[in-house]
């Protein structure tokens, strides 16, 4: 079961909510995932369509306890590559559809003419709850949510521009950054960090996936941390064999030209402490001394046996 399924699936476990509520979260449900169907002598019904049965049951729940419609549920073969069945909710006008769309703001109409409203009606986000139902019902709707062991993606999917800059602001009063991009006839409303995606399923109450997902970020946290660590380890390690190599080769020039006796005394033992134990730190050459002198002081006099050999080679030529 995909990540996202999962979320969906606890979302749709949420029962504790008003009428106001109610009618919030299917509005969104039916505006995003709803198409209006038109029959003859002026007839006409409304379906959702979902790959989901839980999201369907859901639907039927809602439309049974709060609005006293006892619908029907189609299931048939998807014709998508998959072969999912999907399922469908009918509400038809003997079923009072028509009362229906215009509770939960979705239908309009002028002149005897019927058509869906793609805005966001203000009576269904009218207080704090209302906006995390109406939100939840989105993403029931026409939401999804990458696996975070991959990636941190989760979208809206809408068919209307202005309808999915309404659903971005609702969803950026939370103090979220969520943008709207057109993907081939969609609209998508999309949040890419994965802090601002747990505080998404904490607004429509998917607690544990919240928590699954919080877990997989600390995890990656703990991850990213040991690797920096780890290169930074094996940079500063890198940066220290090469310059013992090249101090090394810097003392053997000077031993060829002028011989290792020519250098005064400070300069001659560290030189030959390097010579003798290529793989020791400045810190321990230096504390081989006597007196011992600190890496930086270690690191003094070895650079100036690589600017007397500069010179030297300077000279050579």
């Amino acid at each position: 079961m995909s990540f996202s399924l999962k979320v969906k699936n606890e979302v749709c476990r949420y029962s504790d909510m008003s009428k106001i509520e109610a009618v919030s979260e299917l509005s969104a449900i039916m505006k995003v995932s709803g198409t209006l169907m038109l029959g003859g002598n002026k007839q006409f019904g409304f379906k959702v369509i979902t790959e989901n049965p839980a999201i369907a049951r859901f639907i039927f729940k809602l439309l049974k306890k709060y609005f006293g419609i006892r619908t029907r549920i189609a299931v048939k073969k998807s014709n998508s590559l998959k072969k999912n069945n999907l399922y469908i909710v009918l509400i038809t006008e003997d079923m009072g559809v028509k009362e229906l769309l215009k509770e939960v703001g979705l239908l309009k109409e002028e002149y005897d003419v019927f058509a869906l409203d793609y805005s966001i009606p203000k009576n269904v986000i009218d207080d704090e709850r209302c906006k995390r139902a109406y939100i939840r019902g989105a993403f029931l709707g026409g939401g999804s949510v990458s696996n975070p062991e991959k990636t941190y993606h989760l979208e809206f999917v809408t068919h209307d521009n202005d309808y999915a800059n309404d659903l971005s602001k609702l969803i950026n009063g939370y103090n979220l950054n969520s943008k709207v991009i057109k993907r081939k006839n969609s609209y998508i409303v999309y949040l890419k960090e994965g802090e601002q995606i747990v505080d998404l399923l904490n607004i429509i109450g998917a607690h544990t996936s919240l928590l699954k997902l919080e877990n997989v970020r600390i995890m990656k946290e703990m991850r990213n941390n040991v690797n920096r660590l780890v290169n930074c380890e094996t940079a500063n390690l890198s940066k220290t064999v090469n310059a013992a190599v090249r101090q090394a080769e810097s003392i053997k020039i000077i031993q060829k030209e002028i011989g290792l006796n020519r250098l005064p005394k400070n300069l001659r033992e560290i030189a030959e402490l390097r010579l003798n134990y290529p793989d020791e730190s400045l810190k321990e050459l230096g504390e081989m001394l006597n007196p011992p002198v600190g890496k930086s002081g270690a690191n003094h006099r070895l650079r100036r046996i690589e600017k007397i050999a500069e010179e030297l080679k300077r000279e050579g030529r």
